[in-house]
């Protein structure tokens, strides 16, 4: 029997080489964030502050292909599209293991800046603004032909000064096909379109047709949330969430929201995908709508962090690690251990 690097050709790994990183520039500092098959770490890259995301391949042959395939197809996209709002692409490689370099930004996710700010709602041009970045990010991908098909605050990143926000994470992102078969149930309940799922239930991982609306559907959860600062379908489970949204049609109340405003989030998250409007129309809604809203109160900016003072071991580049850690996480304080200086290929030993 072949290898486990059988299942996966290196010829699919095709990536210009002005994007390709040298693993050996590269120092990894503390960890982040992390997903279900990755971990996302501050590093640096010639001189240049980063984000660093590590893939972890898995074990057996099936999925370390599976994975391979989903590394190179999110490579390939963040390579090909560009934007203000979608977080800037540095380079990749997939040995010694699967990287992913792209901007660090030290905002934080949205997910914690509004765990931040709870019970406090956001002021309306603030949240309608992140709206805004965020419809605009999806428009470009949309324009490509690119569904994200993972739209939520957890893959969405602020700039440290809190006034931006940028789309991230294409971990699931798939070039939109009119004839292509795609997977079922892809994506996080809580904020996944009806049509992922179906009145006859669907294994995970059994395909179905559904179309770019989905990030529609996404969208208008999202801005939702944003306007509320609430968990969509609070007191829900995840499961619970998903079943009421696909069955029973059940969305969360936009009863108290100005007409225009319950417009856009409602028409957003419709049952039926030819009824919710695309990208270039809700960007044209929310402008209009922030149009008719008064200029925001004066607030206190919120706490922003720095890696202006950190300091570097002196050994040569690939040798050592960022020598601080900062919990960025949303983890207990308990839960955070400082880590010593380690070697770039130390580190990803010892990751998994």
């Amino acid at each position: 029997m072949g290898s486990a690097n059988d299942f996966f050709s290196s010829t699919e790994f095709n990536l210009d080489p002005k994007w390709l990183v040298d693993a050996k520039q590269l120092f990894v500092g503390p960890r982040i964030g992390e997903g279900a098959h990755a971990k996302v770490y501050e590093g640096k890259y010639k001189n240049q502050n980063v984000a660093i995301k590590i893939v972890h391949r898995g074990e057996i042959p099936e999925e370390i292909a599976k994975r391979e395939a989903r590394f190179a197809r999110e490579v390939a996209m963040l390579s090909r599209v560009q934007h203000k709002n979608l977080v800037k692409f540095i380079g990749a490689c997939n040995e010694p293991v699967m990287v992913i370099v792209t901007e660090l930004l030290l905002g934080g996710t949205l997910r914690k800046y509004l765990l931040n700010t709870r019970p406090r709602s956001l002021d309306s041009r603030v949240a309608i603004g992140f709206a805004l970045d965020i419809a605009r990010a999806m428009e470009c991908l949309h324009s490509h032909g690119i569904i994200h098909r993972d739209l939520k605050p957890e893959n969405l990143i602020l700039t440290a000064d809190h006034k931006t926000v940028k789309l991230a994470d294409f971990g699931l992102a798939r070039e939109e096909s009119v004839t292509e078969m795609m997977t079922a149930e892809t994506g996080t309940y809580r904020w996944m379109a009806p049509e992922l799922y179906s009145t006859v239930t669907l294994r995970r991982g059994e395909k179905k047709h559904y179309n770019h609306k989905v990030d529609a559907y996404s969208f208008g959860i999202v801005l939702w949330e944003l306007i509320h600062n609430k968990l969509p379908f609070e007191g829900m489970s995840n499961l619970q969430a998903a079943y009421a949204a696909a069955f029973k049609n059940v969305r969360p109340s936009a009863e108290d929201l100005p007409e225009d405003l319950a417009l856009i989030v409602t028409s957003c998250w419709k049952e039926d995908p030819n009824a919710r409007p695309n990208f270039s129309q809700i960007i044209q809604m929310l402008l209009h709508y922030l149009s008719t809203v008064s200029p925001p109160e004066p607030v206190v900016p919120a706490r922003t962090f720095s890696s202006e003072n950190v300091v570097y071991p002196p050994e040569s580049p690939g040798t050592s690690s960022l020598m601080f850690t900062r919990d960025d996480t949303g983890a207990a304080p308990n839960t955070t251990v400082a880590e010593k200086p380690r070697s770039f290929f130390f580190c990803f030993n010892q990751c998994y």
